[in-house]
């Protein structure tokens, strides 16, 4: 089936998906590429870093949920139609695919840094439970 973008793009809309009350919160970023990622634009008082737009991150977390039955092709138009901005179908990939890849580096090292705290714990609770301790060979030579 073809579309006819002139024609059917602006009759054409997703449903939207429950959205939740949550909101979520945007950080200033800094300028680290050319290209201004999609949701932000250049800080007019410094160069080097960028302002999120909230209306046009909202909706790229729409059109994320929105990617579970449409194509990226489908979702990036309509994400271009909503915002006014332009997106290509694989700018989108590409930030989802850097986002999720983010996502689950970040469960990880979590998930990593709880063990090591329960470890150290279990290694404080060891060391505390021997009835003898530690020397440094300063305190055997009776220096300090």
């Amino acid at each position: 089936m073809s579309y006819n973008f002139d024609r059917d793009l602006g009759f054409w809309e997703l449903p939207k998906p429950n959205k939740g009350v949550e909101r979520e919160w945007h950080p200033v970023v800094r300028v680290a590429a050319r290209t201004v990622p999609f949701g932000y634009e250049i800080d007019p008082d410094n160069d080097k870093l960028f302002q999120p737009i909230p209306h046009e991150l909202e909706a790229l977390e729409l059109a994320k949920k929105h990617l579970r039955q449409y194509s990226y092709r489908e979702v990036a138009a309509w994400l271009t139609t909503q915002t006014g901005r332009n997106i290509s179908h694989s700018g989108l990939q590409k930030r989802v695919l850097i986002e999720r890849r983010r996502k689950k580096a970040s469960a990880i090292k979590r998930r990593l840094a709880k063990r090591l705290q329960e470890t150290l714990a279990e290694i404080e609770k060891l060391e505390k439970g021997v009835t003898g301790y530690y020397t440094t060979t300063s305190e055997e030579d009776g220096t300090c």
